[in-house]
């Protein structure tokens, strides 16, 4: 009874070990497929993140770079997923879009022993895709900080030394942006031709602080003169628009004047024109009066002419006499008066010489 007591029962902690043990190793499998999984599979943005990892991802605006052994590859890949070999190839995303790169933090001195420090230099650039490969070959993933960044400090100390604080800080200060881009793509397009400079911003650089003081009085004088100077050209503008005006008021009473004085004259012209007129129509009227006068007149003597006939005139004779209403006394009366045939006679002799001579 001891030795069937002692012996294992089925189903009993026994059977419990037993089954553990078969579990073990299957959850072992399951557990390292996972990390595996997750290792290989989990897609990766760049060498450092995923160098265990198969599948890796590109982001827009970057192209895919790959090392072998430390080696360059020259295979260039577009944004999305792809796959590398885990541990033997490293990947590293290069942005081909425009960046800006910022150097802060530049001391320089100028041609005048006066140290300055620009705070900060902003470089917009771009690597261009086709030169990918070319680049990073001769001037590895930093190549900006060979040419941009370090040039940066070698072109502005250049600048600063052959110029003057005054032209550095005011004078020249507009033209340090061109300068500075002219400087840096002549380089890159010398050396490495898939930097593309697009545009430099350089700020103010700060300079020592009792200088900056000398240079706000100047500021502040220069302020003052270009004031008075605005002033002064103020007073002259408006004297020379007042001089225009008394110009302009001269001229528009002088053409007024020389309206009204052509006025006068068109007035005094028309009048004389008239009086002319009058003047001819009166001596063509006198002129016609006259005529008509003087050929009455010729028409009455002419009518007279024939009216003098011995008769008519006795008879005008006798008229005469018999309307004068004299009476005469005495004792021997006029000859005139009394010997009417002899004046008769007189009278007839006359009309006949008359005729005669017309004859």
């Amino acid at each position: 009874m001891d030795q069937a007591r002692n012996q294992p029962q089925p189903g009993g902690a026994g059977a419990r070990r037993g089954e553990g043990a078969d579990v073990a190793p299957i959850l072992t499998v399951f557990l390292a497929f996972i990390a595996i999984f997750l290792m290989v599979l989990i897609p990766s943005s760049s060498a450092g993140k995923g160098g265990y990892s198969i599948l890796h991802q590109v982001p827009e605006g970057h192209v895919g770079v790959y090392w072998r052994g430390g080696a360059l590859l020259k295979t260039i890949t577009d944004p999305g997923f792809h796959l590398k070999l885990p541990l033997i190839t490293q990947f590293e995303p290069i942005q081909v879009t425009l960046q800006t790169d910022q150097v802060r933090d530049v001391p320089c001195g100028t041609k005048g022993g006066v140290m300055i420090n620009f705070e900060r230099i902003e470089v917009v650039n771009r690597l261009r895709k086709d030169y990918v490969y070319d680049t990073l070959l001769n001037y590895g993933v930093h190549y900006d900080n060979t040419w941009i960044y370090d040039k940066i400090h070698h072109e502005i100390n250049q600048f600063c030394s052959s110029h003057s604080l005054q032209q550095v800080y005011i004078d020249m200060f507009d033209q340090i942006d061109e300068k500075m881009k002219d400087a840096l793509q002549g380089d890159c397009t010398k050396y490495a031709p898939g930097i593309e400079i697009i545009s430099v911003r350089v700020t103010k650089p700060t300079i020592p602080g009792s200088i900056r003081r000398n240079f706000e009085q100047m500021e502040e004088e220069r302020t003052k003169v270009l004031i008075a100077i605005e002033k002064q050209k103020v007073v002259e503008k408006e004297a020379e628009t007042q001089k225009k005006m008394a110009i302009s008021e001269a001229e528009k009473n002088a053409n007024v004047s020389k309206i009204l004085m052509e006025q006068r004259l068109m007035e005094k012209d028309s009048a004389r024109q008239s009086e002319e007129i009058e003047n001819l129509m009166y001596l063509a009227r006198e002129k016609s009066l006259a005529d008509a006068n003087f050929y009455r007149v010729m028409k009455e003597a002419e009518a007279n002419q024939l009216k003098l006939t011995p008769q008519y005139l006795e008879l005008k004779f006798i008229e005469s006499i018999a309307n004068n209403s004299k009476i005469f006394f005495g004792n021997k009366l006029p000859n005139m008066i009394l010997d009417q045939r002899l004046l008769g006679n007189f009278l007839q002799n006359k009309a006949s010489s008359a005729k005669v001579s017309d004859e």
